[in-house]
């Protein structure tokens, strides 16, 4: 309701809101005429470039099989010129839950560093399941009391360290001991175990109203006025229905704690100050790192407030005197939206949950410094004026266990509660910015192994943190912060700052031992090297040989001598370098010869630079018999596809005579579930000759991933290739939902289907495709139907 307030853009009270969308690629650079003048390159185009070449290859963590590739996802633009290109990993055309990994690269496309989920390739000996989608999706809605809304079950590769499986991931939303959950639940495909569970949903702590008068900027003109962030894409502030409050002035609150309006007055000054914050600081755009951000909700009925995957919800504290809105609880909820839209996602686990609560404790320490309100004066205290439960702060970073959260880390961590379970991070993140000695009006901090630290600064502490954040995986453990954290100091200010220093002190300090293969503080700036392989793959035959070019690069300090050489060669394979060391900055020529015994069949062979450091790339090769007699092949191209239910998609078929003459070839496919019309045109071809396969979808296909094979039988023999169909939206459709229209409007949280996914708005448009590259900030993907 809208009541009398202070003028325009000033109003009084509390705390925060934010918003995030999804996330663009970045194209590469246009080839351009040669009568042109030379132009510099494009940053963003190398940074491209050099991440997929790195990725191409399996560089040093991004090792992968025979069967595999990535597919690159975003490109986030980080502080000091850096790039974070992020990737998932695929197995024979499954997606890799756990394969996620990332390449940070320099403004002149040098590889910076790498980091990967799982860190090789995957071990898995069949991509059928004996379990139906449908049982998949039973045994995961048991995990919920009340299921609103389920997407249908896709097969997956779910990866860790120690073992790989094929799986269904489901994503659910509905109630959870009686709180709002959006689940992803993992089920074996095989046994029907349930493997893994996150909710997306990050319940938080509640807050009173705080803020005095202050500015915000909302949208409209005239008696016309709403509280949707016009210079921010995404931000808006309302009530439990999603729909941002409106008003006939730009006077906005009362000040009363109880006053919903007001409590979003709060909500949007504390993401408003977080995003600047971000870009001011950190050089991150928007909440998502790509320009967007996600709507606030207050007047929730809980002593509570939470991110629920998509938007922030706050509710009120205990005596019911005020909202949870204070700057530090708003942008702790944000700071779970940017842990979510950095690589790797939310995660899983509570050691990673940890990390995510321990995200949005030093998001809001961040914001509250930024913000700088002498109503709100800045601290490490979590909550401090919410008195949630009349008992003052929530958590403290410069001393945890003060509130009876550990300092230290230690291998209980794993199983404590996740708000616990920051303790450690919290700590170090206190040390690095302020030091042990405290100072500037901040106590001084305790450390578990008696060493002093000294502080580099909040800026460049939060920098460090969020460079790190931009190279984090799903695979999110103490161990890989500290090592993410180092690199991102080594990469920010050098091997031989301060800051490095500080980093590694910090965590000393706090009981995260070191880790192989981290960086290296040092008194002088550090030699390095990058190695790719290109072609990454390649065939040969029995007796033959196969060549690919093994390039280096100098990243950092001075050129050095490579040492090159190969490991995992199938048997009766041998490898030689031409010349065996290089220069950082030269290349050598790897030949394979396979004896006329070698072992047929692909194997990923790693190729690794010794210098002063070491990386290390992969080269996949198949090693065929040799032909007798008439023979041909069969392949398939693309030979994976996904198709919502009623579409279509087709493939070529290629023959080739591989020995003796050419023969007829008669072309089938099988395979096909209830629902898939599969044919093959023409139906014979003389070996050498193509042919198309034709897939049709009815709109009624049950949702699932089902190989079919093609078969070619000729006059001597009889080849297959498969081809791997993924049909979306099955079963009638998108749960009823309207498709999308290009001429009618639609409204924020306005949900439709279009090309097989769910689709909600987050704006008001006509004509805004969603999925198309100008409507990121317009419409959130929810994920295939």
């Amino acid at each position: 309701m809208k009541s009398i307030g202070l003028r325009i853009t000033f109003a009084a009270t509390a705390a925060a809101v934010g918003l995030a969308l999804v996330i663009p690629g970045v194209s590469g650079a246009h080839a351009r005429p040669a009568a042109e003048p030379a132009r510099a390159a494009d940053p963003a185009a190398l940074a491209v470039a050099a991440a997929d070449r790195a990725a191409d290859s399996g560089y040093d963590a991004l090792a992968k099989g025979p069967h595999e590739s990535f597919v690159r996802r975003d490109v986030v633009a980080g502080s000091g010129g850096f790039r974070y290109v992020s990737y998932e990993r695929s197995h024979r055309g499954l997606p890799v839950l756990g394969g996620d990994a990332v390449v940070v690269t320099d403004s002149a496309g040098n590889v910076r560093g790498t980091a990967s989920a799982l860190g090789r390739g995957v071990r898995l000996a069949t991509t059928t399941p004996q379990v139906s989608a449908a049982q998949a999706a039973a045994v995961a809605g048991r995990r919920l009391d009340k299921v609103g809304q389920a997407t249908p079950p896709r097969l997956a590769v779910f990866a860790t360290p120690d073992r790989d499986r094929l799986a269904y991931e489901v994503v659910l939303e509905g109630v959870r001991a009686n709180a709002p959950s959006r689940l992803h639940v993992v089920v074996d495909a095989v046994t029907a175990a349930v493997l893994d569970v996150r909710d997306d949903v990050r319940m938080g702590t509640g807050n009173g109203y705080y803020n005095g008068q202050v500015a915000i900027t909302t949208s409209g003109s005239g008696s016309s006025w709403s509280m949707t962030d016009s210079s921010r894409p995404g931000i808006r502030c309302g009530g439990q229905g999603g729909t941002a409050y409106t008003g006939t002035d730009d006077a906005w609150g009362s000040g009363s704690g109880t006053n919903l309006e007001t409590a979003c007055v709060d909500a949007l000054y504390a993401v408003q100050r977080e995003w600047d914050m971000l870009s001011s600081w950190l050089g991150r755009n928007g909440i998502n790192g790509t320009g967007g951000g996600f709507p606030a909700r207050v007047g929730l009925a809980e002593v509570n407030a939470y991110w629920n995957g998509s938007y922030t919800n706050f509710g009120r504290n205990q005596a019911g005197t005020g909202q949870a809105t204070p700057i530090d609880v708003v942008a702790h909820e944000y700071g779970h939206a940017i842990f979510q839209t950095t690589p790797g996602g939310a995660g899983s686990g509570n050691e990673n949950g940890g990390l995510n609560e321990s995200t949005g404790d030093i998001f809001g320490a961040l914001t509250e410094a930024y913000a700088n309100n002498p109503n709100d004066p800045p601290d490490y205290l979590v909550g401090e004026e919410v008195n949630l439960t009349g008992q003052g702060p929530i958590r403290n970073m410069y001393n945890p266990q003060a509130l009876g959260d550990p300092n230290c880390y230690s291998s209980a961590i794993p199983s404590t509660e996740v708000h616990a379970a920051a303790g450690p991070n919290n700590h170090w993140f206190y040390l690095t910015a302020v030091g042990s000695a405290g100072g500037g009006g901040n106590p001084a901090s305790p450390t578990c192994n008696g060493s002093t630290v000294t502080g580099i600064g909040l800026q460049k502490a939060g920098q460090i943190y969020m460079a790190a954040l931009n190279l984090k995986t799903s695979a999110w453990r103490y161990v890989n912060v500290r090592t993410a954290t180092l690199r991102a100091a080594v990469n920010l200010f050098g091997a031989s700052s301060a800051e490095c220093r500080t980093v590694k002190a910090a965590w000393d300090a706090v009981s995260v031992p070191a880790q192989s293969g981290e960086a290296q503080c040092s008194t002088a700036p550090g030699n390095d090297f990058s190695l790719s392989v290109t072609p990454g793959s390649g065939t040969v035959q029995r007796g033959s040989t196969v060549t690919t070019t093994v390039t280096t690069a100098t990243t950092s300090g001075s050129a050095q001598t490579v040492n090159l050489t190969a490991t995992g060669l199938p048997s009766g394979v041998t490898a030689s370098f031409s010349p065996s060391s290089v220069t950082s900055g030269g290349s050598s020529t790897l030949t394979l010869t396979a004896s006329a015994s070698a072992a047929t069949g692909s194997a990923a062979i790693t190729v690794t630079g010794t210098g002063a450091v070491t990386h290390s790339a992969t080269y996949t090769v198949t090693v065929t018999s040799v032909p007798s007699g008439n023979d041909f092949s069969v392949s398939l191209s693309p030979t994976a596809a996904t198709v919502a239910a009623g579409s279509s998609t087709s493939a070529a078929v290629a023959t080739a005579t591989t020995s003796g003459s050419a023969q007829a070839v008669n072309l089938s496919v099988s395979g096909a579930p209830t629902g898939v019309t599969a044919s093959v045109s023409p139906a014979s071809v003389t070996s050498g000759g193509s042919a198309t396969l034709s897939i049709a979808v009815a709109a009624g296909t049950s949702a699932g991933t089902y190989p079919l094979t093609v078969t070619g039988a000729g006059t001597s023999a009889t080849h297959t290739a498969v081809f791997t169909l993924t049909v979306t939206g099955g079963g009638g459709g998108c749960g009823g939902l309207p498709a999308w229209s290009a001429t009618a409007p639609y409204v924020p949280d306005d949900v439709v289907s279009h090309h097989g996914r769910r689709w909600k708005a987050t704006w008001w448009s006509t004509g805004a495709e969603p999925g198309a590259p100008g409507s990121w900030a317009v419409w959130s993907d929810q994920g295939a139907c």
